[in-house]
This record gives C-alpha cells, structure tokens and sequence, in this order.
C-alpha cells in the first residue's frame, strides 16, 4: 500500500516535471517570432564626444577586437542628427550603413547587420549635423558590437 502511494506520488512529479519541461522549450520560439535573435551580448566599441565644431568623429575599434555581426549606435546628453556613417574594415573595404535620422538624447539605432564574411571593424565613421549645445551638453556618441 505505501509502495503504492510512494509510486504514485513519484509518477505526478514526473508528469509534472514533463509538462513544465515542454511549456518552458516552447517560450523561446514565440520570442524569436517578435524580436531578432541575438546570439551574443552588445560589447562597448568606443566612443565619440560631438564639441560641434566638425561635422564628423571617428571611432577606432582596432582589428583585433573580433568580427561583429551587427552594431548599434547610441546617443546621450543631447540630440543627434546622422547624415552618414561609414564602417571601415580590416581589409580596405568600407560599407556605408544606413541611419539618416536625428537620434534623441538617450536613444539608439536598431540593430545594424553588418554584411559579407569580412567584419572586423577598423574604425566606424559617422557625419552629422553641425550644432550648438551649451557647455556640459555636448552629445556622446558610443559604439557597441556583437560578436
């Protein structure tokens, strides 16, 4: 009779265990459908403080920083507004990536894939509007990564 009972009980944990298990492995492909998978965590690249003086920065990221995949650009202090911005590669070659738009203070581009095999990034390059922000306020512009 307790043999009984201690089976019993042992079975509705396992069935429960089972079920939890199958409901838990079917959460990430309801995400996936809604958001772009990222397969690793955004790496700061660098950054670049915006004194208004030039319409243009450089951030140098160093060949042996790894390949990226994808980049993202992100504004704080003040607002932003992007003409262009060009990745240089290790190789020579550049991609001109596409953000014409005025980023906010605070704000961020979305997740840009970078193309082709050849993605490890000697500097990223970026042309903006000219602009007059008031001592302290000048915009910081900061660069992430993923590998």
């Amino acid at each position: 009779m307790i043999r009984f009972k201690y089976m019993r009980l042992v079975l509705g944990l396992l069935f429960i265990l089972s079920v939890s298990g199958a409901v838990s492995a079917q959460r990430p492909s309801r995400l996936s459908s809604r958001a772009p998978q990222m397969y690793g965590r955004w790496t700061y690249l660098g950054q670049a403080n915006v004194d208004g003086r030039v319409d243009r920065d450089r951030i140098s990221v160093g060949r042996g920083r790894g390949r990226f995949q994808r980049i993202q650009i992100r504004v704080d202090r003040a607002p932003i507004e992007f003409y262009r911005v060009v990745v240089h590669y290790a190789n020579g070659r550049s991609e001109e990536v596409d953000v014409r738009q005025r980023i906010s203070a605070g704000g961020q581009t979305r997740a840009i894939d970078l193309r082709g095999d050849e993605r490890t990034i000697d500097n990223v390059e970026f042309f903006y509007a000219r602009g007059r922000w008031g001592y302290g306020r000048e915009p910081r512009v900061r660069l992430y990564g993923i590998i």
